[in-house]
């Protein structure tokens, strides 16, 4: 397990354009949108502005939608097209591992990325930090592992490496957009605010903004992630095919 997970750190490190783009398009995207809207750093409820707590949450949503819609998908379906997961499964290592080994992989990129967004928006902006750290932690591990198993369900469909990365793409954005990426979701109507509360990206990205703002997540985001988290990982366990 330990040399699987040196050599996938190495190929990932080696495939630098992935990691910069999930890294730095978040962190960019933060900096830029900080500094070109005014409104975002406007005081408003509770004495936060929106570069406080909306925006930072945003960023880090889009970072870890990156890697479980486009990062994931991509590296598992050419693996099983250039039978990669096929041989392993003849081997005393069984596959499962490898996917065991992506998934920590992405995770720790995504933990990466989430710190310098943390850091980068105290040191423009003088942002806050998350003010519930326990409730962080908790809803970024829960919300990555659900996301993850949404790339996970990406990959067993793709039908090959080249479609999954579009594939993921035509999940991605819609995600972004219940998750509230385009249109805060205090003001998106009843009903399509309703849709982003079951999404699993509408409340990893409340619940995360929640943390920042110094309240607990709410019970029913919480539900949803955990259900989101088994409904994708076992229907990704049911269908991933190894060739």
């Amino acid at each position: 397990m330990r040399k699987i997970l040196i050599v996938e750190a190495k190929l990932h490190l080696r495939d630098w354009p992935y990691m910069l783009f999930t890294i730095g398009l978040p962190v960019g995207l933060l900096v830029v949108l900080g500094l070109t809207i005014p409104t975002m750093s406007k005081i408003g409820a509770g004495g936060l502005r929106a570069v406080d707590t909306q925006l930072p949450s945003m960023m880090t949503l889009l970072s870890l939608l990156v890697l479980a819609c486009n990062v994931v998908p991509a590296v598992l379906s050419t693996y099983r097209e250039q039978g990669v997961l096929r041989r392993m499964s003849t081997t005393p290592v069984h596959p499962a591992r490898l996917l065991a080994v992506q998934l920590l992989i992405n995770l720790a990129a995504g933990v990466v990325s989430t710190t310098i967004l943390i850091v980068s928006a105290r040191l423009v902006f003088g942002a806050a930090m998350p003010r519930q750290w326990a409730w962080f932690v908790l809803v970024f591990l829960l919300g990555t592992a659900a996301l993850l198993a949404i790339g996970l369900v990406i990959a067993a469909l793709a039908p090959n490496g080249k479609a999954a990365p579009g594939i993921g793409s035509v999940v991605m954005f819609p995600l972004m957009f219940l998750g509230g990426m385009w249109v805060p979701r205090e003001v998106m109507p009843d009903a399509l605010r309703t849709v982003s509360d079951f999404s699993v990206a509408g409340p990893v990205a409340q619940a995360l903004r929640d943390t920042w703002a110094g309240q607990a997540p709410q019970p029913l985001h919480l539900a949803v992630i955990l259900g989101g988290l088994v409904l994708f990982g076992g229907l990704a366990a049911r269908v991933f095919r190894w060739e």
